[in-house]
């Protein structure tokens, strides 16, 4: 495989991603997937979807679950709603990630990624044990099926995120590292993030924002690749420098305005195929 090739984040049927249609106008050579919604993940349709994906001339690299009830309005709604975080879903949560283990082994594809939720910074505070417990057995399932866990970075500091990789002592779980949400979070300047969890970082995505004028209590703002507070330059070098070669996945999620989507990604793939130019000559 090249080095960075340029893919998109995708959807059949859930999540915010772009569609079958976007991907095969864009010509993009990889994508990360939203899991599809429970009825569909069946092995018939991993099937149909690998197909599809052939014929695209496509590769997907990571399987993103995603569940019912989970709400990204404010951040005190993330810390109640997201991931296997809220004790009272988190046993039909994992039991769902289970099922998107297979659909993703099914479809072809060794990673299965996912928002864990907000974990507490520090291992003595309440709730914190049953967090690595139940990423523990996330992380033996998807090894039982020959694949990694990516936990997406944003809700957690790097040096809160590298304690708990430490905590749960799991060689498959990795990082997707996502810039923009270091920003979004207010939960610390990404370049730096990635640096200092660099050895951990597998898959990553390519999004952009602005900071809160109150970051770690408001939201900070998704804005189109290059306008925003991350340097992608910056970023791009910092990719090399710790040595990752995989996929940069444009995660824009507007789906309300297909259009505009879909020309911001088109953008975006301009501005990261020049700077792949310039960087990697």
């Amino acid at each position: 495989m090249e080095t960075w090739p340029i893919g998109v984040f995708a959807s059949v049927d859930a999540g915010l991603g772009v569609g079958w249609n976007v991907i095969s106008e864009l010509k993009v050579p990889t994508i990360q997937l939203h899991a599809p919604h429970r009825e569909n993940r069946t092995a018939q349709t991993a099937e149909s979807l690998k197909t599809q994906l052939a014929e695209l001339g496509v590769r997907c690299t990571a399987v993103f679950g995603g569940f019912d009830g989970e709400s990204y309005a404010d951040i005190p709604t993330v810390v109640k709603t997201i991931g296997l975080v809220p004790a009272e879903t988190r046993q039909s949560r994992l039991e769902e990630m289970f099922e998107i283990s297979d659909f993703a082994k099914h479809l072809g594809c060794d990673t299965v990624a996912l928002h864990l939720g907000f974990v507490p910074e520090d291992p003595r505070d309440e709730g914190y044990a049953e967090i690595v417990e139940v990423t523990r057995k996330l992380c033996d399932y998807c090894s039982e099926n020959q694949q990694y866990l990516h936990l997406e970075t944003g809700q957690e500091t790097a040096e809160g995120l590298l304690e708990f990789i430490q905590q749960v002592k799991r060689e498959n779980l990795k990082i997707n590292f996502d810039p923009a949400n270091m920003i979004l979070y207010g939960s610390g300047e990404p370049i730096d993030a990635l640096k200092k969890v660099a050895k951990h970082v597998r898959s990553i995505h390519c999004k952009d924002a602005t900071w809160s004028d109150k970051p770690g209590e408001t939201w900070g703002a998704e804005v189109p690749l290059g306008d925003g507070a991350v340097d992608f330059r910056k970023y791009l070098q910092t990719l090399k420098e710790i040595g990752y070669t995989g996929p940069l996945t444009i995660e824009r999620e507007i789906p309300q305005d297909p259009e505009r989507q879909k020309q911001e990604i088109s953008h975006a793939i301009g501005l990261l195929n020049k700077l792949k130019s310039e960087l990697l000559a």
